[in-house]
């Protein structure tokens, strides 16, 4: 491993910045956290005192001590930052959602590329540990070849009277750019391209302004991938219901990490991402029928992969043409959804 030290940079420190970036950077000994950028708050100060404050995106950028900047701001912001940290040299993580449309993913894309620097998602859930399991019991071919798959994330949020812009008609702003890129990377990464897109996105609680409930399916010439998320499921145990040639895996619950995380427990804890074993997921085969012990979790490896590819020019895991395609079902899931009809991929 080098000895280089990356200078990062993150652009808020809210949820993601606090409890998913700090912990990770600070403590793989390739970064070092030099500035945050919060315009009033001085949070990250109470999360490390030897972490610097800037009170703009101008300033931050200014620093030609950055290497690396997070961006970790509400949505509408995720592209404009990001044209500019790379205009300014800086090697750019970007909070989920990438980017708007595919046509603004492949301008950054496109710039990334000029300027020679590492651009990426962050797609952590990548590394959840359930995502691991079903991602090898696909490889060791436990269910033969996979006829359907469905993936879920809900949850149960009422509309209450807020001003966070998350339940905001906004721009960028709805359960389809917040919990979407999650679960269509996540199936893209196993299936890949697929022919077609077909969407359901609409609101289904009572005065939301939002749309909280979409319902994506990619379609494959052998295979149907069903991609469900609700902000109105009480019981929002179902995670993944797989169905193949010789057998079926379903499991429910989150990986652990998150909650783990909001602990204020760092991810130097071990061991860690296990999964206590009512989370389990459970496999129905001729051969074998029962629970199956999950993966450990583990989003270090997204943070190590992003300083190895700066650093050694290794190939990044969450490669700019995936993020593509990511965005370009979005873009999909909205027409198909729109106009009521099936989108050619």
């Amino acid at each position: 491993m080098s000895s280089k030290i990356l200078n990062v940079g993150l652009i808020g420190f809210g949820l993601s910045g606090r409890y998913f970036h700090a912990p990770f950077l600070s403590t793989n000994p390739g970064f070092k956290i030099k500035t945050v950028v919060e315009r009033t708050k001085n949070d990250a100060q109470e999360f490390d005192p030897e972490i610097g404050n800037a009170r703009s995106i101008e300033e931050l950028l200014s620093d030609e001590e950055i290497d690396l900047v997070f961006i970790c701001t509400p949505n509408d912001t995720h592209f404009p930052y990001a044209m500019d940290a790379l205009e300014n040299g800086k090697h750019v993580v970007i909070e989920k959602p990438f980017a708007a449309t595919e046509q603004e993913a492949r301008q950054l894309v496109d710039l990334a590329k000029e300027k020679g620097l590492i651009l990426t998602a962050y797609q952590n859930r990548r590394w959840d540990s359930d995502f691991l399991t079903l991602k090898k019991l696909i490889s060791d071919s436990k269910l033969g070849d996979v006829i359907e798959y469905e993936s879920r994330y809900d949850r149960y949020r009422q509309v209450v009277p807020t001003e966070s812009w998350k339940e905001k008609s906004v721009p960028v702003g709805g359960n389809v750019y917040n919990l979407g890129p999650h679960l269509i990377d996540q199936a893209l990464v196993l299936f890949g391209e697929p022919e077609t897109v077909t969407a359901d996105i609409r609101a289904v609680r009572p005065n939301s302004e939002i749309d909280d409930y979409f319902d994506i399916r990619l379609g494959y010439k052998d295979k149907l991938v069903i991609l469900k998320s609700s902000l109105m499921v009480f019981e929002n145990q179902l995670r993944y219901v797989l169905h193949g040639t010789k057998g079926s895996f379903i499991k429910g619950g989150l990986d652990p990490q998150e909650e783990t995380l909001r602990k204020n427990i760092l991810p130097t804890e071990k061991p860690w991402g296990i999964e206590p074993e009512n989370r389990w997921g459970k496999l129905y085969t001729e051969e074998f029928s029962g629970t199956i012990a999950s993966e450990a979790g583990d989003y270090a490896q997204f943070y190590q992969n992003v300083y190895d590819a700066i650093v050694d020019g290794a190939e990044l895991a969450v490669k700019p043409e995936e993020i593509i395609r990511t965005t370009r079902v979005i873009d999909l899931a909205f027409q198909s959804s729109k106009e009521k009809k099936v989108m050619t991929y």
